[in-house]
């Protein structure tokens, strides 16, 4: 018997309470029912990942069409599933809460918002009230709510700056916060003392980056973004490439 929405997302909600888990990225059906037969207790979507089999970049899916995806990842495995909702598909924070309140009706468990759009992230205070609006749209659902700040990933390497955003959504309502694109492990340490006892999600982005690690300085997930489809695209070309010659 498949396992409702409701029991999912206790299942993921208790991941976030103790101890490491890896989220990792399916970016379609298939890869989905693969990741989920290989034993992980979660997955995650991937929107640079989705956009690809689009034949799209990174932030060219629409609303409508993220959420027919996030429709049919939720109804391929019983595993809780968190959703990447880009920036949540609005600039004011109405209609992100709008657009978030559409997303829970796909059966997800987790949800994350991003604090940029294009290659400039949003005021913090508007940033903070656009996580705040999510929090407050799934008030009672259950779902966990990631935080996101984008800063290093669009090359504004600022620790400081991006903990006190990553602090400012922790008091926004986020369940849990992420900040990809640091990599170093001291970093990374002081972002998790920062935003305790709520829960980081670490994006993989190196084998220097081990899980073992990761979990001893207090991470509690680990992702991997777009690695895993872009893995999978690598090896298309390569074989395509044996295939011209």
């Amino acid at each position: 018997m498949p396992i409702d929405v409701a029991a999912k997302r206790a299942a993921f909600r208790e991941l976030h309470q103790e101890g490491f888990f890896i989220l990792p990225n399916p970016w379609d059906v298939g890869s989905a029912v693969r990741l989920a037969a290989r034993g992980f207790k979660a997955l995650a979507s991937t929107s640079a990942g989705f956009a690809w089999t689009l034949g799209r970049d990174d932030g060219e899916v629409t609303r409508d069409e993220l959420l027919a995806h996030l429709c049919a990842l939720n109804d391929a495995t019983d595993l809780p599933v968190n959703a990447d909702f880009e920036a949540g598909f609005a600039d004011d924070p109405e209609g992100v809460a709008h657009n978030v309140m559409a997303a829970l009706e796909t059966g997800i468990a987790g949800l994350s918002i991003e604090d940029r759009t294009g290659k400039e992230l949003y005021p913090i205070e508007l940033a903070a009230e656009r996580i705040h609006a999510a929090h407050r749209a799934m008030s009672g659902s259950g779902v966990i709510l990631v935080g996101r700040s984008e800063g290093f990933l669009i090359g504004n390497r600022d620790l400081a700056a991006t903990i006190e955003r990553l602090v400012a959504y922790a008091e926004a309502g986020a369940d849990c916060l992420y900040a990809p694109g640091i990599t170093d492990m001291a970093a990374i340490r002081e972002v998790v003392a920062a935003v305790a006892p709520k829960p980081v999600n670490v994006l993989q982005m190196g084998p220097q980056m081990q899980p073992a690690e990761l979990a001893e300085i207090g991470v509690r997930r680990m992702s991997v973004g777009s690695n895993l489809a872009w893995a999978a695209w690598k090896g298309f070309d390569k074989a395509v490439d044996a295939l011209l010659a």
